[in-house]
């Protein structure tokens, strides 16, 4: 930098300094790339620009186009015409999480009816053994053992109902967010009902007469698979006690996915029932354990399944105050 000469310009009281890059004369009294001459900012005020004998006002209309013109992709956007909302790529983005959004909405409003869907026909065979004890149908050995002891088969058939029903409604978020009151009187009543669902399971695996077709190995996976469900429920209502959400959210849904395993246990004998027949006792057994595992494994997948982020919109224009 050299030829620094202090002036004082007309249209104000500071003395401000000229500072130029040496170089050709240009044609209008000064060096070339005047437009370009670094900056120097004083006190709010601009040194450089006042030397060159412009008024002030229009110093600064200078200035601030000298900045509009720093960033080519600001000037391009200034220049050019606005594209369509449907053009821009902030709003694909956007269209695509709203998309994922109300997909993500759907799928949560079809869960619990899909829930509910697999024990209707646990609810439908539950309804029909209640009306035999209540209508006093023949005894025959397949009911006999519940004509001699019926209040644990009624307890059992009247809280898996209210457990898988009620309970399917406990995975909509919506109902957990607009109403968590809602939530929480469902849920402890939710509690005994799985308690006692579990418990008359256990009793009934202990001391009525096994049916034919059951053999040990079925009643060791009834003993394994109830034990397994009245410790999570209490699991679950222990973590709530303690504030634990997100224990007390793995733990019930175990328990759910166990007390829901009648309906699956319908899906897994129905194939063999249509192309094999009756099956045998060992693989009924099989066939009963499948539902409770198929369940639990399904429950372990939405347990720990990564929630889907949104992509982030687009930011808007860069920042215009860059320094030169």
């Amino acid at each position: 930098f050299h030829d620094a000469t202090p002036v004082t310009s007309e249209n104000s009281y500071t003395t401000s300094v000229d500072v130029t890059r040496a170089g050709p004369d240009d044609g209008r009294g000064g060096p070339a790339g005047r437009g370009r001459r670094p900056k120097v900012h004083l006190a709010g005020w601009t040194i450089g620009r006042f030397a060159s004998g412009r008024s002030a006002d229009e110093s600064r209309r200078l200035d601030r186009h000298d900045r509009g013109m720093t960033d080519k992709s600001m000037t391009r956007r200034l220049l050019s015409p606005r594209a369509p909302r449907s053009a821009r790529v902030g709003d694909d983005r956007s269209g695509a999480s709203g998309s994922a959004v109300v997909s993500s909405t759907r799928g949560r409003r079809r869960l619990p009816a899909a829930l509910i869907l697999l024990s209707v026909v646990p609810l439908i065979a539950g309804a029909v053994r209640l009306g035999e004890l209540a209508g006093g149908a023949a005894i025959t050995p397949e009911n006999a053992r519940f004509f001699a002891a019926p209040l644990p088969v009624v307890a059992h058939i009247v809280c898996v109902g209210l457990y898988s029903v009620l309970g399917a409604f406990q995975f909509a978020a919506d109902l957990r967010r607009r109403r968590p009151g809602l939530h929480r009187a469902a849920g402890w009543l939710l509690i005994p009902c799985g308690l006692v669902a579990a418990v008359t399971g256990l009793w009934m695996t202990l001391f009525y007469p096994r049916p034919a077709g059951d053999g040990d190995l079925l009643a060791v996976f009834r003993l394994v698979f109830g034990t397994f469900m009245v410790v999570s429920i209490l699991l679950g209502v222990a973590a709530i006690r303690r504030r634990r959400l997100a224990r007390h959210r793995v733990w019930m849904i175990r328990g759910y996915a166990i007390g829901l395993g009648a309906g699956t246990q319908v899906l897994t004998h129905l194939p063999w029932f249509l192309f094999f027949g009756v099956p045998g006792e060992f693989t009924r057994a099989l066939l009963v354990g499948a539902g409770w595992v198929i369940n639990l494994a399904v429950a372990e997948w939405f347990i720990r399944r990564r929630p889907v982020r949104s992509p982030r919109p687009l930011t808007g224009l860069p920042d215009a105050r860059l320094s030169s």
